[in-house]
This record gives structure tokens, sequence and C-alpha cells, in this order.
């Protein structure tokens, strides 16, 4: 096990080092420079398209979940284990200057995730009672390969509800054996078995109750974390400025260069923090492309907040409760511990209670998260129901899986993974970047001319294969007719 760990450990390394890396980065600042800065300047849409009305069919029902929901729906997948357990890593690993290269490339990341999520929602097709989508759909209908779909699909659902998700409940097991202690391999099964059952009661009930599970409980349990984060840092507010110190000099300190330590640091921060914030993994648009809006553009937008929603604030709530409580770093292991431990520093043992709960809540919201992007998938290669149904007992199973297996091999094998599904994407999105260009130039024409942005495709000459935006009925909903009064 150990050697296919180290195998796996060292094809991913080079993976990452050679190729993912310079394409995140080349393809985030070409992002950047062409769609003008979106990702800053288009803030305050970001934040008004949360609350946008959602369109409804002829019966008055909402077409799909909201953008609001979609937006949660991804957030449950990027508010987790990434946010807590994967900063700590990130800062064990290659210290506080990893910190600055989390927030530098989630800013440029900021655009990568406008770009896919924009065309996740443009490509995206009707599924029963909601829409589905996401990378697979749009390298097979705006590229026309079927086979790097395909591609795209299998390896995301490896990555999401199987190798992520069995992080995610790893991490959770973890968490509770180090607050209640015991025997460790007795609570690894113990939460194995209840997150199976929590997990097989809620995915088998579809995209909507997923949406009705996360909506609440990522917003409720983010905005604890972030008040005892704040708690935390108030209570050594003295250490900031150090921090801020550490933080700055760890990223462009003469030190680290010279011991050529900087490539360490550099990748570091880009691996945890995608992880954490996905921008330009080929996971959010997934949730993105499910949700009822009246331009593409605008779940682009809504998808772009959700980086910095995930990075500027928990990840960055994660490192200062860390920084502020930790002035010798030297010791600092892996994982929720580090987490954990600070916060017991500075609060006391109910602390690492809470951080337990917090920790279960945000990872079970994850795996749904993760669930849902493999569902899609899934049905993007096969409309089978036994295959979906084959699917869903697999995902249960994972996550009991997870809860027991080697923590170690399982980052090892999601890093790999998150390379090869982040470079599929990447490459896909530059080839059709021309595409969303077109899209936001024709939102920011409507947008100046007063009007709430509504797309149809004859609005964008010579686009193939978009299955929805035929007319403004189709896309905003038609007038629902009332039914005629029961007769008695």
């Amino acid at each position: 096990m150990d050697t296919l760990e180290e195998i796996i450990g060292a094809a991913g390394g080079q993976l990452w080092t050679w190729i993912v890396l310079p394409v995140v980065v080349g393809l985030g600042l070409y992002f950047t420079i062409r769609t003008g800065v979106v990702q800053f300047r288009m803030i305050p849409d970001m934040i008004r398209t949360l609350t946008n009305k959602t369109p409804t069919d002829a019966s008055g029902k909402a077409q799909s979940i909201s953008a609001f929901q979609a937006f949660t729906v991804s957030a449950a997948s990027r508010v987790g284990v990434g946010n807590i357990a994967g900063v700590g890593t990130a800062i064990a690993v290659g210290g506080p200057g990893a910190v600055f290269w989390m927030w530098l490339m989630a800013f440029i990341g900021g655009a990568s995730s406008f770009v896919e999520s924009t065309l996740g929602q443009l490509y995206k097709v009707k599924d029963r009672d909601a829409f589905r989508g996401g990378p697979a759909y749009y390298i097979e209908r705006g590229l026309g390969a079927r086979w790097a779909g395909i591609l795209f699909a299998v390896v995301l659902i490896i990555c999401f509800p199987f190798a992520f998700s069995s992080l995610q409940a790893n991490t959770i097991s973890a968490s509770f054996s180090s607050t209640f202690g015991g025997d460790t391999t007795a609570v690894a099964w113990v939460v194995g078995v209840a997150l199976a059952v929590l997990t097989g009661l809620v995915v088998f009930g579809g995209i909507r109750r997923i949406a009705s599970v996360t909506q609440s409980v990522v917003p409720a349990m983010a905005l604890i974390y972030l008040a005892v984060g704040i708690v935390i840092v108030a209570l050594n507010v003295g250490e900031v400025p150090r921090v801020f110190g550490q933080i700055f000099a760890g990223a462009f300190g003469f030190q680290e260069v010279a011991g050529g330590l900087i490539g360490t640091i550099i990748l570091t921060g880009v691996q945890r923090g995608m992880f954490s914030n996905e921008a330009g993994l080929g996971s959010a648009p997934n949730a993105g492309a499910s949700a009822a809006v009246t331009h593409p553009v605008k779940q682009g937008l809504v998808q772009t907040l959700g980086v910095y929603f995930d990075t500027f604030l928990v990840c960055s709530i994660t490192a200062f409760i860390i920084l502020v409580s930790n002035p010798d770093l030297g010791s600092l292991e892996e994982g929720i511990s580090t987490t954990q431990d600070a916060m017991v520093a500075n609060l006391g043992s109910w602390a690492s209670v809470l951080l337990s709960v917090i920790i279960f809540l945000l990872a079970f919201s994850s795996i749904l998260g993760n669930y849902y992007y493999g569902e899609a998938n899934i049905e993007f290669i096969t409309t089978n129901a036994k295959v979906l149904t084959g699917y869903r007992a697999l995902a249960v199973v994972a996550v009991l899986g997870g809860s027991v297996a080697s923590t170690s091999l399982i980052w090892t094998m999601a890093d790999g993974m998150m390379g090869v599904m982040a470079l599929v994407n990447l490459v896909a999105i530059g080839l059709l970047s021309g595409i969303v260009l077109k899209l936001l130039r024709n939102y920011s024409e409507q947008r100046r001319a007063g009007k709430d942005p509504v797309f149809t495709q004859d609005q964008v000459p010579g686009l193939k294969n978009v299955e929805f935006w035929q007319d403004a009925d189709t896309v905003t909903g038609p007038v629902a007719v009332p039914r005629a009064p029961r007769r008695r």
C-alpha cells in the first residue's frame, strides 16, 4: 500500500508541477485580461443575481432550483474539509506563504470559474423537473467531442463522489476520534455507518432534496464557524500584524527562494486552493447548470462569488485561527488536528466538540454536493435507471469506506485525480472562451440599457447544439393560465 501511495504521489506531483500549474495560472490570467477583470468589476452584479426571482413554467412551478440554491449546492462541495483540514495541511507543508498563493489563485481563478459556469448554463439540458449540465455537456455540445466529455465524466465520478467524499468522511471520523477518544477503529465504523445511512436517505431523493438540505446547512454552519474564528482572532488581535508579516514573508521571502522552497509553497497553495474553491476544476459548473436563470452570465457571476466566499472568508478564517495561535510552526501536523488544537488552545476543550459538529455538517453537505456532481455525469453517459441506482449505492459505500481508510492514501489519490480533471476542463474552456466573451458582451449591453438581462440563442449568431434558450417565453417562463375551478 505504501508503494502504491508513493507511485501515485510521484506521478501526481510531476503532473501538477509541469503541466497543471502552468495551465491553471496561464489560462486564469488570460481569462482575467480578456473579460476585463470580470471577477472584480462585476461583484455588485454577483450579489444582485443571488436574489433574482426563479423563472417558472406554465403551471407556475419553478423551472429548476434557484440561483441561490445552486450557489449553496456548489458551496456545499466547496465548504468542507478543504477549508478546515486542507488549509491546515497547506500551512503545515508550505508554511504561512501558502496562504498568500491561495488568495492570489482564488482571485485569478475567479475568472476561470466565471467562464466554466457560464458555459455550464449555456449548454444545460432539461432533466425531468430540473436542469443538468457541466463540462461533459459543453465539451460534447460545444466542441463536438463526446469521447472527451465521457472522459471528463469518468474522471469526475472517480474524483468527487468517490475520492473526495471518502476524504470528507475520513475527516469527520478523525475529528470525532480526536474529540471523543476511545477505540479509534470502533468510532470510525460507527461514524461511517451513520454517514452512509444519512447519505442514502438524501441522495435517493434527487437534486431538489439535496438543494433543500444544503441551502439550510451550509450558510448556518459557515456563519457559526466564521463567528468562532472571528472571536479567536479578536482574542489574539495583537498577533494579527505578525501573521500578515508571516504570510507575505513566506510567499516572497529570500530564505524561501534561496532554500528552493518557493516552488513547494506555490504548488501547495495552488493545490489546496483549488481543492477548496474548485475554481477551474470543472465541478461547480455541474451545480451552476442546474439553476434556472434568465441569462447564462448570471450564474457564471454567482459561481465566481462562491470562490470568494470559500477562500477569502472561510479559508482565511482557518488560516488566522492557526497562525495567531501558533507562533512556532515547526511542529504542525497535516490535517484537521492543526485547526482543532488551535481552537482548543484559545477556547477550551468544548471548542473541539463544536468543531466536530461543524465538520460533520459541512463535510456531510460536501458529500451531498459531490454526489450530485457524479449523478449529473452518470446521466451524461447513460440514462439507464439501473446504472444510476448502482451509482447511488456505490456512492454510499464510498462514504463508509472513506471513514475507515488511510487518510494519506485518500489525499494522494484525490490530488492526482484533481489534476487530471482540471487539465481536461481547462483545455475545454480555453477553446470555448470566445463564446463566453460574446455572452458577457450581450449581458453588459442589456445592463447598460437598464434591462434585467434575458438571453435567447439568436442573440449570438452561430451557436450550435444549444438545447435551451430558444425564446423569451422558454427562458423567463410563460404566463400561467388559470385553471378552471373544479366542480364539486
